[in-house]
């Protein structure tokens, strides 16, 4: 694999890339204590900013340790397309009902009583870190071309990985 840093555009462009075609994330707060607490979450939307949203209850766990102490960790695979995507940030709970209204859609229903709930957050990362590891080939093209390399002893080109900086 290569390495190829990203920053700026390019790297809001392939955090909101990688996060929005994963969109299920492992959500990590409380991160000073062991075991910190993880829960998968449904990416809503990533901003022009590169911050990445999602919907929670005011409730939850999450929510209060994000009240707490505002570091998160990210973590999003698609072990299927062989792309990885890692996010260590700053996150925000958020009340704002038009923004809400922007985020919810009818999937949500699962998880609230309708979009005027009023347990309904938004919770925003704002990317510090992020880390991606994304093949061009997709996993049976990179599985086949490290055979292919174990065979030639030629190293194969297996896609790219590198720090975004946003």
């Amino acid at each position: 694999m290569s390495t190829k840093n990203l920053s700026n555009e390019e790297a809001r462009k392939k955090i909101k890339d990688l996060a929005e075609s994963i969109d299920y994330t492992m959500m990590a707060t409380d991160l000073n204590n062991q075991p910190f607490h993880v829960v998968p979450m449904s990416t809503k939307e990533v901003d022009e900013a590169g911050n990445i949203w999602f919907l929670s209850n005011k409730n939850s766990e999450h929510n209060q340790n994000i009240e707490r102490e505002n570091k998160t960790q990210l973590i999003y695979a698609d072990k299927g397309n062989f792309e990885f995507l890692t996010v260590y940030g700053r996150a925000t709970i958020s009340t704002d009902r038009n923004r809400i209204k922007e985020l919810y859609g009818s999937g949500d229903d699962a998880w609230f009583e309708g979009v005027d709930d009023p347990n309904i957050t938004a919770i925003k990362i704002q990317p510090d870190e992020a880390h991606y590891w994304d093949t061009k080939h997709g996993k049976v093209l990179s599985l086949l071309k490290m055979a292919q390399g174990a065979i030639t002893g030629n190293e194969p080109d297996l896609g790219e990985h590198g720090n975004l900086k946003v």
